[in-house]
């Protein structure tokens, strides 16, 4: 348990909510139904907390105000849609709070959570319960009675959880689609986090309502498009005097700051040279996003997606970027959540890369028994690496059946090898092995037994290489030893120029290298 928050553990719970954002954002814009039922709440939520996130990364500050105050630097100048416009303004309350704070202890941070809920409750000109901001009021609330941050925190996110659970019962849209509030789920996922780090690894965001499939999605804007921008030279008498200009000619009107003369501007409306020339009038505009809500409705609806099983929410942030939907599970937790993932989608056609041996066949019969739903095909992938090789040729535009042909061809072209430790004595076709020692595998055979991990990595690598290839793509897990991927590049470089190698972290696997050659 932590006793106290400092930036090390601030940047840790940024890195952690990114990927548990990643991994929910299909599942959290399907439930999307309030204010606007356009599937994008998970994606602006995920959207935003990348911008912060970046922020973090380019200032690299070293204190934990510092951490915070980029964090919500970058969330207001990234922020999407209501719900990013929410978070940013709930960070900025955490970052104000603690910005003087070296290392914040439990009552340090029910402060902040107190701000945090001021300041998003101050972005919309008309609040609405039953929505995030009814979770992180609960969570404010219940972050009371103790100054131990583990306990504080742990009563913050049962708060939060709790109040989820009820935002049905505030909300008409929410009841009759049969769902939560897709927002509040984003602030629950985010809270989650901070509690995983400040107490080792324990969760509570499973316990929350599970987004499932709504009914139909009714609940539309009156208006057509979605304006927001960034807005600079102004004041605080100027923004307010914003606000209430567009709340003339339209809703879901937020105009927020981030404390130190910079704003970002949000509002549903018909009229886009209206609510940008507002803006004009009173500072200088920039980063102007319009949104046609038509159009969204008509991509949440999408015809096909990929479905990618895996392990670790660093790993499934990689599939994330490259247009993937991602279900972080083990084997059977995979086949029990198959058709709910699916579904999740929004797609009417789902292709499953279960990238391990042992979920393909769990997850191969489990879409055998789907009753009713989406499509569900499954490409045999037996590895992220041969994953990552058929999502690369994947092409919504084309013939489903070509697709998932194209799919299975690039994936059984991409020899899978990895690195394991022996935590027994055995015989491989190749000897001996003691526990301890390092087994190189490719396509599931012991190939090697060695004693230094990155010796063993160069050997790995020769021997894939030795009938051809063009490209290596290195999986590393956070648990493998220092500079072994730079010892493998400089090694490619100097015996395969020709090659090019793709290297990327994958958070934690069993094995410590997974590559594969193209």
């Amino acid at each position: 348990m932590l006793r106290t928050l400092d930036a090390a553990a601030a940047r840790r719970w940024a890195d952690l909510a990114l990927a548990a954002l990643v991994a929910e954002r299909a599942a959290i814009d399907r439930i999307n139904v309030y204010p606007v039922a356009d599937g994008d709440t998970g994606t602006n939520l995920l959207q935003t907390m990348r911008a912060a996130v970046a922020e973090l990364d380019a200032a690299a500050p070293d204190t934990l105000g510092g951490v915070l105050s980029a964090l919500a630097r970058g969330a207001l100048g990234g922020a999407c849609g209501n719900s990013g416009v929410l978070f940013s303004q709930a960070m900025r309350g955490v970052a104000e709070q603690l910005q003087g704070v070296t290392a914040a202890d439990g009552r340090d941070l029910r402060a902040a959570l107190t701000r945090a809920d001021e300041l998003a409750r101050e972005a919309l000109a008309e609040p609405v319960e039953g929505t995030a901001l009814t979770v992180l009021r609960a969570a404010a609330r219940g972050a009371g009675g103790s100054d131990r941050l583990d306990v504080v925190v742990h009563g913050a996110t049962r708060a939060a959880v709790d109040a989820l659970a009820a935002t049905p019962a505030q909300l008409s849209a929410l009841s009759d689609a049969g769902v939560v509030d897709a927002g509040g789920r984003g602030f629950v996922v985010v809270l989650d986090a901070l509690h995983s780090v400040v107490r080792d690894g324990e969760r509570l965001a499973p316990e929350a309502p599970l987004p499932g499939e709504p009914g139909v999605l009714e609940h539309e804007s009156q208006y057509e498009y979605e304006v927001m921008y960034l807005l600079g030279d102004t004041d605080q008498e100027r923004a307010a005097a914003l606000r209430e200009v567009l709340c003339g000619f339209g809703d879901c009107v937020s105009v927020v700051g981030d404390g130190a003369g910079a704003w970002a501007v949000h509002v549903h409306c018909d009229d886009i040279g209206a609510a940008i020339e507002s803006g004009i009038d009173c500072g200088r505009v920039r980063n102007i996003k319009v949104t046609r809500f038509a159009d969204q409705r008509a991509a949440f609806a999408r015809e096909a997606a990929v479905l990618v099983c895996v392990p670790d929410e660093e790993l499934g942030s990689l599939f994330a970027a490259e247009g993937a939907d991602v279900l972080v599970a083990g084997p059977e937790q995979a086949a029990a959540r198959l058709g709910e993932a699916a579904e999740a989608t929004g797609a009417a056609h789902v292709v499953v890369l279960p990238n391990d041996p042992d979920t393909a066949a769990l997850v191969e019969r489990a879409a055998g028994v789907l009753d009713g739903g989406p499509d569900v095909v499954v490409v045999p992938t037996a590895s992220p690496v041969q994953g990552l090789a058929a999502l690369a040729v994947h092409d919504p535009t084309r013939r489903r059946a070509d697709d998932q042909v194209a799919m299975a061809e690039a994936a059984a072209a991409t020899r899978r090898g990895e690195l394991r430790i022996a935590d027994a004595e055995a015989l491989t076709w190749v000897g001996r092995c003691l526990p301890g020692d390092v087994l190189g595998l490719i396509d599931g055979e012991v190939v090697l037994i060695g004693d230094d991990v990155p010796a063993a990595a160069r050997d790995l690598a020769a021997r894939m290489l030795s009938t051809g290839g063009e490209l290596v793509t290195a999986l590393i897990p956070a648990d493998a030893p220092a500079g072994l991927a730079e010892d493998l590049a400089d090694h490619l470089r100097r015996a395969h120029p020709e090659v090019e190698l793709a290297d990327y972290p994958a958070g934690h696997l069993d094995a410590l290298l997974l590559l594969g050659v193209e």
